[in-house]
């Protein structure tokens, strides 16, 4: 029995354990509840095929999902000081950069790719939420910069994608400066009268959406998304009233003429390139 319980037992436990079962095979819906088999999921393009809950995407996801055949390339965006300020609150922000660098592969929270949509060369800068919760840093700031003059430089159309809970804390006044620096860069997009879209998507808070993101020519929104400045939550604690129902979703915005459109995720590919054949036809006319 030593033999068996010794040797054997472990060598099936391990072949069967825990472990070798992915955690996420099943996804509940944050929505109705309903738990959908991962690939169901992945080919709804992560929304809910029972209450149409729009889940979050990655960014790998939504760059194929909007370029023509999904082809795009990436760009890099310049290099910048990792910890400005030598911040630490409960561990080193270096040491959360260098965490949130292993986890998502990547420099930090904004990606900028260009392609065509629609036939349309698009300059896109894109958060990528799972890096520090999207927030807003001077490495964002300059990519921000970055996208707006590649797009000026191959007149191309802008599109901004952002999901982020903010201005990034850790870096305290050089985030915030980035607030201004993104709006003087739109400026540039549009003195060089190139098109600025905005595709809003959960959650949209903070300093991003004090700034470069309620400024597009459009503005265009995923269902159910949270977009506003502070929180729900706070602010009913503020001015001691119970908000609208709905208040800060994305329908609720558009009902109050702040936003333009909110589309389907399935729809975006075809409404971004209607959006883009009608300016261009409007613009050589």
């Amino acid at each position: 029995m030593s033999w068996l319980t010794n040797f054997v037992r472990p060598k099936i436990q391990a072949l069967v354990r825990k472990a070798d079962v992915p955690e996420n095979l099943w996804i509940k819906c944050p929505g109705c509840g309903q738990m959908i088999f991962h690939r169901d999921l992945e080919a709804n393009l992560h929304v809910c095929p029972q209450c149409h809950h729009h889940l979050r995407i990655n960014y790998q996801q939504r760059l194929s999902l909007l370029f023509d055949e999904g082809i795009y390339e990436k760009i890099s965006g310049p290099k910048t000081e990792p910890d400005p300020l030598k911040f630490r609150d409960q561990k080193r922000y270096s040491d959360r950069l260098k965490e949130a660098q292993a986890k998502t592969s990547e420099h930090d929270a904004l990606i900028i790719a260009e392609g065509t949509i629609g036939g349309h060369r698009t300059v896109v800068a894109l958060f990528n939420f799972s890096f520090m919760a999207g927030s807003m840093g001077v490495a964002v700031g300059e990519g921000l910069i970055t996208a707006a003059l590649r797009a000026i430089e191959t007149k191309s159309a802008f599109l901004t994608i952002p999901a982020s809970g903010g201005a990034r804390m850790q870096e305290g006044i050089l985030s915030l400066m980035q607030m201004p620096r993104s709006v003087i860069a739109l400026d540039k997009v549009r003195k060089a009268k190139l098109p600025y879209i905005v595709l809003l998507t959960d959650p949209t808070t903070g300093g991003v959406s004090a700034s470069f993101a309620m400024l597009g020519d459009i503005a265009i929104a995923e269902p159910g998304c949270v977009i506003g400045f502070a929180g729900a939550r706070v602010i009913e604690e503020t001015i001691r009233e119970k908000l609208p129902e709905g208040f800060q979703k994305s329908e609720y915005l558009l009902d109050h003429g702040m936003i333009d459109m909110v589309v389907h995720r399935k729809d975006l590919p075809q409404t971004l390139a209607k959006i883009l054949n009608h300016i261009h036809s409007n613009t050589h006319t």
